[in-house]
């Protein structure tokens, strides 16, 4: 299982930024995945998880209606989509799969999950 995120970089805030996360040696919809972030000095944070089990989508309360998470299952990516970005926003941020989600309430990750390598986004004020 390989994840491979890019994507990240620098943008004014009120900006956006889309990440991809190539997935290799499984399909995506093998496993609940998601995206989960974390910023100099804070603890790693769930963004958004999709949730194999009943198809439900977690987005953290700090990115509702602001991120939007996707798939491409021919490509075998997952995409989020992040608008309207804020100074707060600015961390490395990583895909990950076989992680804990369901009914779209919370968005953990498992100690047998799968991570990628992170890309940083920064949103200057």
């Amino acid at each position: 299982v390989q994840l491979q995120a890019s994507g990240g970089g620098l943008v004014q805030a009120g900006g956006s930024l889309r990440l991809s996360c190539a997935a290799s040696g499984f399909k995506l919809d093998d496993y609940s995945i998601g995206w989960f972030r974390q910023a100099p000095g804070k603890e790693r944070e769930g963004v958004s998880c999709i949730s194999k089990v009943d198809g439900s989508t977690f987005y953290g309360d700090s990115v509702k209606a602001r991120f939007t998470m996707s798939r491409d299952i021919e490509k075998n990516t997952l995409y989020l989509q992040m608008n309207s970005l804020k100074p707060e926003d600015t961390a490395v941020y990583y895909c990950a799969a076989r992680v804990w989600t369901y009914g779209g309430i919370y968005c953990r990750p498992r100690p047998n999950s799968d991570w990628g390598q992170g890309t940083l986004v920064t949103v200057s004020s």
